[in-house]
């Protein structure tokens, strides 16, 4: 399977697997899950130009400053089905983040830099720290947000 297609399918997939999602979740969840969204971007940013990482392959022209097939696909799509699954319960929302990212960090990292679509300057853990404290940054947010 060509790496255009992977990078595809991770962009797509996870879109249609919100036909499964009741309205009124996607509608909850949908403000925090963009903010996300905003926080995994700036992120890509920092990594490009702190060269954490070279995104080798892409299917947009700006794709290789921010992975569009992660950003806005796989990670975009599990921020809100774990908000959807877990918000109430924090313990709960934590410890699904954290195996979650740690499969991200250990799994798919390995997985990407063995097809050559990125490559990694920094640790798993490191990873794995950024993707944790985005996710309590997105939880803080929800709070806040579902207050006001």
């Amino acid at each position: 399977m060509s790496n255009k297609l992977i990078l595809w399918l991770l962009l797509i997939i996870p879109w249609l697997t919100l036909y499964f999602m009741k309205k009124e979740g996607i509608k909850r969840y949908m403000p925090v899950t963009i903010f996300t969204a905003l926080l995994v971007t700036i992120v890509y940013e920092i990594g490009y130009t702190y060269k954490l990482w070279q995104i080798k392959e892409a299917i947009v022209p700006w794709g290789y400053i921010t992975s569009v097939s992660f950003a806005y696909g796989a990670f975009f799509i599990t921020t809100i089905w774990i908000f959807y699954f877990t918000f109430r319960n924090f313990w709960l929302y934590l410890a699904t983040n954290i195996v979650i990212d740690a499969f991200g960090a250990w799994v798919i990292l390995k997985f990407v830099e063995a097809r050559n679509l990125t490559h990694f300057t920094i640790s798993s853990l490191n990873l794995l720290l950024i993707f944790v404290t985005i996710a309590l940054i997105a939880y803080v947010f929800e709070v806040w947000y579902e207050k006001v």
